[in-house]
């Protein structure tokens, strides 16, 4: 494998609206609509996270799917920060619990860990 092993993430949610205004509010970034197919049928909803091809790094999306159920106890995303406290900051007063504020990870830098609106718990981290 010559390349970073992770492509795409997916981060599951029931209610799209809510979890679409966590993301935005938490991160500081606005989250675009994935159209699905024509006739598709299958009651998939995508919004992705913003991301360039020509960028290191992993692009993903907020997908909701019929008969997939958000929650913790899977695999845990890491958003890149500049300051991983002040995306921390912002967990509570958008709808979200903090369940570890910043720490330091040696020479790999910081992180916090977080609960989004929808029960997943995600990663920020930063260097600084």
């Amino acid at each position: 494998m010559a390349d970073n092993p992770v492509v795409w993430f997916e981060i599951y949610v029931d209610d799209m609206a809510r979890a679409q205004r966590f993301y935005e509010t938490v991160l500081g970034v606005s989250l675009s609509p994935l159209p699905m197919p024509e006739g598709d049928g299958s009651g998939l909803q995508m919004l992705a996270f913003p991301a360039g091809m020509e960028q290191p790094g992993t692009a993903g999306a907020l997908v909701r799917m019929p008969g997939v159920a958000p929650g913790g106890g899977g695999t845990l995303v890491y958003f890149g920060c500049q300051d991983c406290a002040v995306e921390a900051g912002r967990v509570q007063t958008a709808g979200g619990t903090l369940h570890r504020p910043k720490m330091s990870i040696g020479e790999y830098g910081f992180i916090a860990l977080a609960i989004d609106t929808e029960g997943n718990m995600f990663g920020l981290h930063s260097m600084g």
